[in-house]
């Protein structure tokens, strides 16, 4: 006879999450990260089951998370746990058997009801009889609970004293503590948990060369360095970023050189474009020797770091037809029947100034290089690298190098660069990399913005961190070619309050909003000249928006909700174009202890006035329906009596969104 493996367990645990859709890999969260643990826990017949997570730290240390039901009928369970070690942390939730939650479930009945009345209570004073013996709970608990046995078998009590001892708070320790049997452990999983910088924070983006550029009285340009790059620090700081991205700093091939606008007509001064990586002066591993030298580049780190900055930088395996890769690694690249290299494409768009890599013929030698390129740049202070077009490149390379990188050095980080489709931009998350670039760019009305931030922060939260990058050098929507000023401020603080990572490209303070035409990037594109810019000037005359990014900066740092990427809760408005949506993190996960609650009201129409009822749920910001309370708004500093509706009023022209705080709540 055959013998079948039984794999239920007596109380089945199935469906346990956080999950990936493929588990080759696992699930990965960051330092400070509130995750909710879930699983389906049941059993058959009428009793009561419970549910607890065990988690064990990377330190060894082990926790019980009691899970709580949650929608009624479902038998899911969720437990919220703070994950604050770096490190593979190891859990799995265990499924019981509930005698203490099934006899005050029949008590409460039976006794009401008359029936069984003092084998109910009995039953009652037996269980605590067992909680008793065990020895390792509290004497101080044990000899209550010895109390509350005698109570319960007291007949000379009247049975409505008797009956309050079912509902006696004294039984809130078998919570922590349950009176278990029946038990049947989930198999055991893990979680990566990475450094908090791999989930949280603020970026901003400029070319290096730019700063500083200057004309010169023959019309030629003078080059901006790192020297004169380490100036533009100190505004960045000022504004709360605490990432800067810096494109590639690489030496540029001549051949093919873009021109102004990506014209194929160079002319004598056109610096070329950052990504056409490689001249005589060398490659991936070297500076542009325009903004000068590797020890220069040290010194710009370190000037960055002691603003608390620090420096990402870009990662393009790609080549100019000038790079020393192309004359000593032909096979490297794809070799056409007429003897020319087949340059990189994305019809319609061209870019002649580039080879892209072929990784099928000597697919280790590539990798051997570019790992060395990126422990070289590791070596100068860099842990943040923000990779250019992943997805053109084998998905078993990335899975490897960023193994190998972070087996060295798990603090270094990876952002994706990939706006591609949705398979591939989740699979780059699954295999390693710590952050990505979104669709969130292209995502602008209410119901788009509802339906995308509900998928980053609930269904692929597990595994794939969305950058809520607003603009770039190559994307400028037509949203904010023609929102004017209130469309930079709307985009600006959605980004920065509906996700923990948020990111802008030099020039989006300064309202830029002229496309090349024909095009959804920026005229006089900086990927292809000089463009320096007048920030202190433009602040002057009121035409920036960077003293707002300091307040959205300065909310963010100020509020831990904020620094949380699955807590994101949509309310309803009477208006199609105002989104409502809000951060909630209960006080036993922020320093202070308090409850922190942050309600965005955001509108989305950048043309117009709009007037409307917002219908809170309150439950979803831990408040009881019908509670009043009072939020101020954190960039004005007014405040109001909020309730379940509220009249909102939203100046595009002005005001064109709330940032509020409940001050006043269940806490007071």
């Amino acid at each position: 006879m055959t013998t079948h493996a039984v794999l239920a367990g007596r109380i089945p645990v199935t469906r346990v999450t956080p999950a990936l859709p493929d588990d080759r890999w696992r699930p990965k969260a960051y330092a400070g990260e509130v995750v909710p643990f879930r699983a389906t826990v049941f059993r058959e017949g009428h009793d009561q089951v419970g549910a607890m997570l065990v988690l064990t730290s990377p330190s060894g240390q082990v926790r019980h998370e009691r899970m709580s039901p949650l929608a009624a009928g479902t038998d899911r369970w969720e437990a919220q746990a703070l994950l604050d070690e770096q490190g593979v942390w190891h859990w799995h939730v265990t499924g019981f058997d509930d005698e203490i939650a099934t006899w005050r479930h029949d008590a409460a009945l039976k006794v009401d009801a008359g029936v069984d009345t003092e084998l109910m209570f009995e039953i009652g004073a037996r269980l605590m009889d067992r909680a008793v013996a065990e020895k390792s709970r509290p004497l101080a608990t044990r000899r209550r609970l010895t109390a509350l046995a005698a109570g319960l078998r007291d007949t000379g009590t009247s049975v409505a004293e008797r009956r309050a001892l079912v509902d006696a708070p004294l039984l809130d320790v078998f919570t922590a503590w349950p009176l278990a049997r029946l038990t049947s452990d989930s198999p055991e999983h893990e979680i990566l948990v990475e450094r908090r910088r791999a989930g949280v924070g603020s970026w901003y983006e400029f070319f290096p060369r730019s700063e500083g550029a200057r004309r010169l009285k023959d019309g030629t340009w003078k080059s901006g360095t790192f020297r004169t790059a380490a100036k533009r620090l100190d505004g960045v700081a000022a504004m709360g970023f605490d990432v800067v991205y810096l494109p590639p700093i690489h030496p540029i091939g001549v051949t093919n050189r873009k021109g102004r606008n990506n014209t194929l007509d160079p002319g004598p001064n056109d610096p070329g474009s950052p990504w056409a990586i490689g001249a005589a002066s060398g490659g991936h591993d070297a500076v542009h020797p325009d903004l000068g030298t590797l020890a220069d580049f040290r010194a710009f780190v370190r000037r960055a770091a002691a603003l608390g900055i620090e420096i990402a930088l870009d990662l393009a395996l790609q080549a100019s037809p000038d790079h020393p890769w192309v004359a000593e690694h032909p096979d490297w690249f794809t070799q056409l029947p007429d003897g020319t290299i087949r340059y990189a494409e994305n019809p319609p768009k061209k870019y002649q100034d580039i080879y892209p890599v072929n990784f099928d013929d000597d697919p280790e030698g590539i990798f051997e290089e570019v790992l060395r390129v990126v422990r070289h740049w590791v070596k100068q202070g860099v842990r943040i690298f923000r990779v250019d077009n992943p997805h053109t490149k084998p998905l078993t390379f990335w899975e490897r190098l960023i193994a190998a990188v972070n087996a060295d050095d798990p603090d270094v980080v990876f952002l994706a660069e990939a706006f591609t489709r949705p398979a591939m931009m989740q699979a780059l998350a699954m295999v390693g990399f710590q952050q990505s670039y979104s669709y969130f760019t292209w995502r602008n009305t209410k119901q788009e913005l509802e339906e995308f931030l509900t998928s980053v922060s609930q269904d692929t939260a597990d595994f794939m961190r969305p950058n809520l990058f607003v603009n770039t050098p190559d994307i400028l929507t037509e949203y904010l070619q023609f929102g004017g000023p209130a469309a930079f401020t709307v985009r600006a603080t959605i980004a920065a309050t509906a996700a923990p990572t948020w990111g802008v490209y030099s020039g989006f303070e300064l309202f830029e909003s002229v496309a090349r035409p024909g095009a959804e990037e920026a005229i006089d594109n900086e990927k292809y000249e000089f463009k320096p810019r007048d920030f202190a000037a433009a602040e002057k005359e009121g035409r920036s928006l960077a003293l707002y990014l300091g307040i959205l900066n300065g909310i963010r740092n100020a509020h831990p909700a904020l620094g949380q990427l699955r807590n994101i809760r949509f309310h309803a408005s009477e208006d199609d174009s105002v989104l409502v949506y809000s951060k909630h993190l209960d006080g036993r996960f922020t320093p202070d202890g308090r409850d922190d609650t942050v309600i965005v009201v955001a509108n989305v129409d950048p043309h117009s006035v709009r007037e409307t009822t917002v219908h809170l749920d309150l439950a979803a910001i831990g408040l009881t329906p019908g509670t009043p309370f009072e939020v101020e708004d954190l960039v004005t500093g007014h405040r109001w009596d909020w309730g379940d509706a509220n009249y909102v009023r939203l100046d595009a022209f002005t005001r064109p969104a709330h940032i509020l705080h409940v001050v006043r709540g269940r806490d007071d």
